[in-house]
Formats: structure tokens, sequence, C-alpha cells
């Protein structure tokens, strides 16, 4: 075993570790369609090969596609499995090692009948490369599915009809489209992967948004809702469990995660059976306050025996959905963000009671998905670092991981942003931090920079730790000799709960303090120039976006992307109401004070800022009359200086390559012109 391992270890660290190449290459937006990303990734049960997601930018395509790879680990040479422009995921490795099991949505001809008909199907190929063969037909697709020894699950899709008083009505007026009567519910079937059978295993009439079989095959847990509008899963969603031998169903009495929750607006996911199948864990997340994990012993009469809701380490947020029980163990392990980190953390359950919980990834790790082999001592996983983006590492469970791939080797003549975490006291004396860049070889003798401060979403999420190029400013603004403030403000994960949940009733007031705190932080430390600063986010960030130009008029040039307007409007329309309801604190006729701050548009007049405004044309989360009516507030009363910039067919990001490079084209030229002053070409 140690002189297999050694060898692997020296060919990993050269294979990801080439000659340094000089760097030379100034980053440039157009570099940020060069960057492979890494996502899903497997483990073979004897550890031996690894499996992967890497998506890429296509531009005859116009957009990221999808293909599958793999390594065998100890040789540390990827190789290419699938080269469709057919997006795959939901990789799956048998536990013989021998096949590869995906989803793939394939597309021949004039594409009307499965499984080339452009929906999702499972195919299966050999792991060690060649044709891919469909092994389901459905006429509406895949949704999800998990792998046995002898049998695979997958749920599909059918058309359900509502009855009640008026069903016949609109029945007979097909014309109109309308608000409820219709449902795609989810019916479950199993594969059997000896005969290649399909057998219908559930079908009651529910929207099952994931579910997962024990590993003895004989019973089904899933996360339910009566209707697939995604504001059901917000608050009306269900953990059920359906024993397949006797056609039974229990729905999992939930007041630990309803009236006993901080929130009754808690996005219910990913059920696991532990390896012996006798506990089930589900996480639930709530926006604006911590997310919780449960772990609960099932009985032979699908009743529940003992419950925990799991203590998080530290300071630690949940993070991702993708716990997973380690193998030959009682440990449950998942994502936790800490301090601009995302680590694996791994607690023991023991008969009811909460165990001792470790951290399999200590240091600075940004992990993005992770696996065990069958025995539960190997582990991969994908991580961010601050001098590359997703790689693959391995590691022994309880040691150092080491990195094994270097997907994006034009990165390493890539002169890279210096990045720190920047930390700074609020108004209020809380102590905020944000990810700082600042130029190559910038030195602060250099003197003051222009500023950008790029602001994330959620708000319930974090900045990483970590080198990132996106097309909301990160890696190219410090390129062209800017700083970048990335601030991890009230309300931001991995901070612990209190600083999480003190955002909640707080909007447009004390993440904006927090804000503006660590710009003045930085002009006081001779980093920022006080006369050159601009704003920028998306989502959340739009909001904030929207909320510092109409509280302050020290910037020079604001983005605003996908960011909400007025909060009476952005509950009327968005398709996660639960959202502003929590932060918001009740309904608009509950809380009408509460709305009324909360809203820029309350405090628009204020506004001197110009501003950039971008939207998707059919954004359901932050619905594009907010960019119409900031652009209409700006342009035609107050005369400042705006662009509406509307991205046809664009849901709330941008899918779409020209699209993004469009994006990052106009805030460069727009913060060039209204923050440096130069003129427009």
């Amino acid at each position: 075993m140690k002189t297999a391992w050694l060898p692997a270890a020296i060919a990993a660290a050269l294979a990801a570790h080439p000659a340094l190449a000089e760097r030379t290459h100034d980053i440039t937006p157009n570099d940020y369609f060069s960057i492979q990303g890494m996502s899903q990734v497997q483990l073979s049960a004897d550890g031996k090969q690894a499996v992967w997601v890497q998506s890429y930018w296509d531009e005859a395509a116009d957009k990221s596609l999808n293909d599958l790879w793999r390594v065998k680990l100890g040789q540390q040479k990827p190789e290419r499995l699938t080269f469709s422009p057919d997006k795959e995921s939901q990789p799956r490795i048998d536990s013989q090692g021998k096949y590869l099991y995906f989803l793939r949505a394939e597309k021949r001809g004039e594409g009307k009948q499965p499984p080339y008909n452009g929906k999702s199907q499972i195919f299966r190929m050999p792991l060690s490369g060649g044709e891919a063969v469909p092994l389901t037909r459905e006429e509406k697709g895949v949704k999800h599915f998990e792998l046995g020894q002898d049998s695979l699950w997958f749920s599909t899709s059918r058309s359900h009809t509502e009855q009640d008083a008026f069903t016949a009505q609109r029945s007979a007026n097909k014309g109109p489209n309308y608000g409820h009567g219709n449902v795609d519910v989810n019916p479950i079937y199993s594969l059997n992967l000896q005969n290649f059978r399909t057998k219908l295993l559930l079908d009651d009439d529910k929207v099952v948004w994931d579910f997962d079989v024990s590993p003895d095959g004989k019973r089904l847990a899933r996360v339910t809702t009566t209707d697939n509008e995604l504001i059901f899963l917000e608050g009306w969603s269900h953990v059920e469990v359906y024993d397949i031998d006797a056609e039974t169903n229990t729905v999992l009495e939930d007041s630990a995660w309803r009236e006993q929750a901080p929130s009754p607006y808690g996005w219910l996911m990913h059920p696991k059976w532990s390896p012996d199948g006798d506990k089930l864990s589900w996480r639930i997340d709530y926006d604006g306050h911590p997310g919780q994990l449960f772990v609960a012993a099932i009985g032979d009469d699908n009743q529940v025996q003992w419950q925990l809701n799991l203590d998080r380490p530290g300071k630690a947020t949940l993070n991702g959905s993708d716990s997973i029980w380690r193998p030959n163990s009682d440990e449950l392990c998942y994502r936790g963000a800490e301090q601009g980190s995302v680590k694996i953390f791994c607690t023991d359950i023991d008969d009811g009671e909460q165990g001792h919980t470790r951290t399999l990834t200590d240091g600075d790790y940004v992990v993005g998905s992770y696996a065990f082999d069958g025995h539960g001592k190997t582990m991969v996983m994908s991580h961010n670092s601050l001098e590359h983006f997703y790689d693959l590492y391995q590691g022994k469970v309880g040691k150092t991981p080491h990195r094994i791939t270097n997907i994006n080797p034009q990165t390493d003549n890539w002169k890279l942003p210096q990045i720190s975490r920047f930390q700074w006291t609020a108004p209020d004396g809380s102590q905020v931090e944000g990810m700082l860049e600042l130029p190559p070889g910038y030195k602060k003798s250099d003197g003051p920079l222009p500023l950008v401060v790029q602001i994330h979403g959620g708000p319930t999420a974090a900045t990483p730790y970590a080198l990132q190029h996106r097309s909301y400013g990160r890696a190219s603004f410090a390129a062209k000799g800017w700083a970048l403030l990335s601030p991890n403000y009230r309300g931001s994960t991995g901070y612990g709960d209190k600083f999480l949940v003190e955002l909640v009733g707080h909007e447009h007031d004390i993440e904006v303090n927090d804000i503006e705190a660590g710009v003045d932080a930085l002009i006081k430390e001779g980093i920022a120039d006080a006369d050159k600063l601009a704003v920028m986010g998306w989502s959340n960030g739009g909001y904030l976006t929207n909320a510092l130009i109409s509280t302050t008029t020290r910037y020079k040039a604001a983005s605003s992307g996908a960011g909400v307007f007025d909060q009476r409007l952005q509950w009327l329309l968005e398709d996660t109401p639960g959202h502003v309801l929590n932060y918001m604190e009740g309904l608009p006729w509950e809380k009408p004070e509460a709305y009324t701050h909360g809203s820029s548009l309350t405090h628009a007049g204020s506004i001197t800022t110009p501003t950039l405004i971008h939207m998707g044309e059919n954004d359901p989360r932050v619905p594009a009359p907010h960019a119409k009516g900031l652009y209409r507030t700006l342009r035609h009363y107050l005369n400042v200086p705006t662009e509406l910039v509307i991205y046809p067919g664009e849901g709330h990001g941008l899918g779409k390559m020209s699209h993004r490079k469009t994006k990052m084209s106009w805030d460069l030229a727009w913060f060039e012109h209204y923050v440096l002053g130069k003129d427009l070409k």
C-alpha cells in the first residue's frame, strides 16, 4: 500500500505543478471564457478512478457545455470520456467500477422520439470509455436517478389534472393559461440492470424534488409537494418514507423544521440513507437563517425512533446539499462555509447522540464537490485555491489531500491578483471582512487605486477566499489596475449564526453600513481613492447596489444586475416570496414600514450615480419590472445618466456566452468613463 501511494503522490505533484511558467499574461475579460469548471466529482468503490463533469464555453453554441472526464488515480492523466454537444450530468459509477451511468439530453434529427428527443435520459457507457447506450426512453425525460447494486431508480414526469369544482370549466376553455389546475407530477420507476425491465414503483400524484433508495432497495425517501410551482417547496414540502414491499407511505412529522424552526419557509432537500439503511438524513435551508441538517432513525414500521438536529462546529454555516454518509462508518459528512473557506466536516452519529465532529480539510480550502471510495478510506474533492481554479484533489481520509489535475494549464502564466482577507469594524462595533483583490505587484507605496465594490448575492451566501474570474468583476478589474473589495456583509454565511441573522429586519440598513465602513477603511489605509469609487452586484448584490446609490453619492458609477428595487413588487412577483417574508418579517400589510424602508424606490430621489442596469428578460427570481422601474426613475424623472441592458430569453443568470461578454464589456466601459474619465470610443 505504502509503496503504491508514494509514486502516486510524486506523479500527482509533477502533473499538478508543472515547471513554473513565468507569469507574463495580463488577465482580460475574454480569458474568462477559457476557464473550464469541475463539478459532481465521483470516486469508484475501489478508489482507483475518479469521474467528474467538466464545463467549458462554446462560442458556436453560445453557451456552456459539459463533458465527462476520468482520471486513474496514480497515473494522473485525465481522459475525456464524452464528446457530445449535449450536456451530461449526474455521473454514477457502479460498484464493480465497470460502467458509468449518467444523464444526457440528446437530440437527433427532428427529435420527436425518445431517447433522442432532447429530454434527459439515463445513458450507460464502459468506464474505460466507449459508446454510450440509452437505458431509458421517457417521453418527458428523466429528472433524477439513483444507482444500486443490481437496479437503478429514476423519476420522470407526467401531467396531472387537479380535481375541483371548476376542473370541467377549465377543460372546456383551453385557450387561456390558468394559474393552477395542471401539475407535472413525478412517478418513480425501477430498472432491473440484469434484464433491463422497467417497473413502476410509485405514482401517487405528487411532485418529487429529490429522492433516495435505501441500500437494500426496500425503502424510498422523498421530498414531495402537491404542486411543481417553486413556492410550494418553501414551506409546503414534506419528507416521506415509502415501504416498497408493503406499499405503505409515511409522512414524517415536521414540527422541528416548521413550527419550531426560525422560519416556516424552509427548503427541504437531499434525503440520504445511511449505509446500514436504518438512518435517514436530510437538509433544510432558509433565507436569512442558518440551515439545518437532520438525522432520524427509521424503524421497520417507518416510524421515527429518534431524531437529531445536528449542531454545527464553530461559526460554520451549512453549504450546499451534498451531505454524504462515509462508508463503513457512522459519520455523516457535509460541507460548511467558514470565513471564506468551504470545508468538509464529518460528525459521528451514535445511537441517537451526536458525537465528535472533525474537519477533513483543515486550512483554506474551498471545496466544490467530494466523494469517498467504497471503504470510506480515500477521498477526492474539487478545490478552488488562491492560485488555480477548481481542480481535483485526492487523499486518505484524515490526511492532507494533494492536487492531481491541472485542467486549466493556460492560467499558469497569468498574472494573478493579490487576494487577501481584509477586515474592518462596522459602526455598531461588529467585525466584518471581505475579499480584497489588488493588482499583481501592487504595493501600498504606489498610492491609492480606483476601487470597485463587488457585492455577492444571496444574501445567505459569501464570497470565497479563492481565485475567481467572473462576469461580475473579479480578476479582470485588478488586471486593469483597480482594487476590488467583495464584502461579506451582515447576513453572509460562515461567520456564525448571530452574524447571519442580524440582517433579518434590517435590510437597506445594517449591511449598507457594513459595506460603507469597509470602503472607509480602505480609503484610510491608503489603498482606495475616495474620488474613484464604483459599485456593482448581481441579484442581492444588485439590490445592495441600488441601496448604496440611494444612500450615498460617493460612487461615481454603478452596475446593478437583477436587483430588487421595490420589496412589495418583489413579494408579488418573484418565484420564492418566502425570501422577502423572512427579511421583512411578515406580509406587506403586516409590516408596511419594513417594506417601505427596505425598498430603494423609497429613497430613489437621492440617487445621482450614473447607473448601468442589467436584466434577464424572463427572470423569475428578480422579475424585469424592477430594472424597468429603476430605469424609468433615473432617466425620466431624475435625469441621471443610465443605460438599460435587456438580455433576451435570459433568466436570473446569463446563460449565453455572448450575453456575458456584453455585460463585461459594458461594465468596464461604464466604469472607465464615469470613474476614470476616459473618453468613449
